[in-house]
């Protein structure tokens, strides 16, 4: 909120009124450029795809499916108009009355990881809830892309191996 409608706000009696200033984690998780000694550690923003099928609350069932089939995806990421998450619509539920609004059959409030966050921590969420992918948002919740477990461990299994290699070729100079 700008200090002006913080201001209005509070001219019209509201009393616990707060101007938020974005900082540091607002940045990172905007996908924007990171320096310093951890900037290369590869993040969920730098792997996620951004190929996903997205729908609103008011489209028909038959639309999205639809959508989705000629997509080749398997779900269809609900969002406002401005992009934030509301939900996800896939499997069964995609099967079901043509007619029928997104937002009664879509689950709402699916779980997602922010930009910044490092790959190998969420690697292991995936690995111990047996999960293959997740929605990847920026701070106030909207869609970045789809981060699946496949690619993550493609980018740690190279990460791992450039590293070897940085290691072997330091140790054949000395």
């Amino acid at each position: 909120m700008s200090p002006r409608a913080a201001w209005r706000l509070e001219s019209l009696g509201f009393t616990r009124v707060y101007d938020y200033e974005a900082g540091k984690g607002d940045w990172l998780a905007a996908g924007l450029p990171r320096e310093g000694r951890l900037a290369s550690l590869p993040r969920a923003g730098d792997v996620a795809r951004h190929d996903d099928v997205i729908c609103g609350i008011t489209d028909t069932l038959g639309d999205v499916s639809q959508k989705t089939r000629e997509a080749s995806k398997d779900a269809c990421i609900v969002t406002t108009s401005g992009g934030v998450v509301l939900g996800r619509v896939g499997g069964k539920a995609l099967e079901g009355d043509p007619g029928a609004p997104v937002e009664k059959v879509m689950d709402p409030g699916p779980t997602t990881v922010r930009t910044n966050e490092p790959l190998e921590p969420i690697y292991q969420r995936m690995v111990s809830r047996n999960v293959d992918s997740l929605l990847v948002t920026t701070s106030d919740g909207r869609l970045v892309g789809s981060l699946y477990r496949a690619d993550i461990e493609r980018t740690l299994n190279d990460g791992a191996s450039s590293q070897e290699e940085d290691e072997a070729s330091c140790l054949c100079s000395v």
